[in-house]
C-alpha cells in the first residue's frame, strides 16, 4: 500500500499537499475509493481512503489509526561529522533511518573537511527513507554545531565516543551499554578526533568504544554503531521474552 508522510495530521480527514496530491493521482494513478497509508512521524500509522480528488488536492478519510507502530525500547542519537563528499553522509542518513535511529546531529570537529551542510536537504533524505521503510517514527535532524558546544549540552544515559586512539582504553559497545537506555554516540571525521577532543569528551563522561579491528569511513562507522546498538537491544528484548 502506498505511504505518505503527514506530520500535521490531527483529525479524521486530511488533505495531501499539492505536491503529494500530484504524485498520488498523476504518478501513482490512485483514485477515489483507493486506500493509502499515512505516517505522522511520531509513531502514528494511519489507513485512509481517498474521498475526493481535484486538480490540486487529494482529500482523505482516516478509517484506522495505530499508535506507537514499530516503537523501539530505546533511543539512539548519533552525532556525526559531515563527510567531505556529501553523498556519503546522505547514504548514512538513509541507511540509519532504515535500521533505526531517533536523532542525528552534524558536528564540526577540528579535522572536519566539510563545515556547512543543508539541513533541509538532509531532512528530505530522511523523509524519503522513512516512507520507503514504512517507519512511523521520523528521525530528528538537528542544526550543525561545533563539537565542543555539543559536548557541553549533551545528555544521555550512555554517552559513547568511537575513536581510533589508545586501543587498550576502548571497549566494544556490547561491553559498555545497558539495555533500554537513551544512547548518544559521537562519530568523528576522516582523520578521527584530535586527542584534545577525545579528552574533552572523556571529561564529560563519554566512554571510549571501538567499532572493530579495521579503520572505518565516517559513514560506515556511524552505520556500524547504529546497527550494533539496535541489535544488542533486540537481542536483550528477545531474551526477556523467552524468560517470560
Amino acid at each position: 500500500m502506498h505511504l505518505f508522510y503527514t506530520p500535521d495530521i490531527n483529525a479524521n480527514t486530511y488533505t495531501l499537499s499539492e505536491e503529494e496530491s500530484s504524485h498520488c493521482t498523476k504518478v501513482l494513478r490512485l483514485k477515489q475509493g483507493d486506500r493509502v497509508n499515512l505516517i505522522d512521524g511520531v509513531g502514528g500509522l494511519y489507513t485512509a481512503e481517498i474521498a475526493e480528488t481535484t486538480k490540486r488536492a487529494v482529500h482523505l478519510n482516516v478509517i484506522h489509526k495505530q499508535s506507537e507502530f514499530g516503537k523501539r525500547n530505546h533511543y539512539l542519537h548519533i552525532a556525526i561529522a559531515p563527510t567531505k563528499n556529501i553523498d556519503r553522509l546522505e547514504w548514512f542518513l538513509e541507511k540509519a533511518t532504515e535500521i533505526g535511529v531517533d536523532e542525528i546531529t552534524p558536528i564540526i570537529c577540528d579535522r572536519s573537511e566539510r563545515k556547512i551542510v543543508k539541513e533541509d536537504r538532509l531532512e528530505k533524505i530522511i523523509t524519503s527513507a522513512v516512507k520507503q521503510s514504512l517507519t512511523a517514527y521520523h528521525p530528528k535532524i538537528n542544526a550543525t554545531i561545533g563539537l565542543k558546544d555539543f559536548i557541553k549540552q549533551s545528555e544521555a544515559d550512555d554517552k559513547l565516543i568511537a575513536h581510533c586512539i589508545n586501543e587498550e582504553d576502548r571497549k566494544a559497545i556490547s561491553e559498555t551499554i545497558k539495555p533500554h537506555q537513551k544512547y548518544l554516540v559521537l562519530i568523528g571525521p576522516e582523520g578521527d578526533f584530535t586527542p584534545k577532543e577525545i579528552e574533552l569528551a572523556l571529561q564529560s563522561e563519554f566512554k571510549p568504544v571501538t567499532l572493530g579491528n579495521t579503520r572505518l569511513r565516517t559513514e560506515t562507522a556511524g552505520l556500524a554503531a547504529c546497527f550494533e546498538v539496535n541489535f544488542l537491544n533486540r537481542i536483550n528484548e528477545q531474551r526477556t521474552k523467552n524468560k517470560d
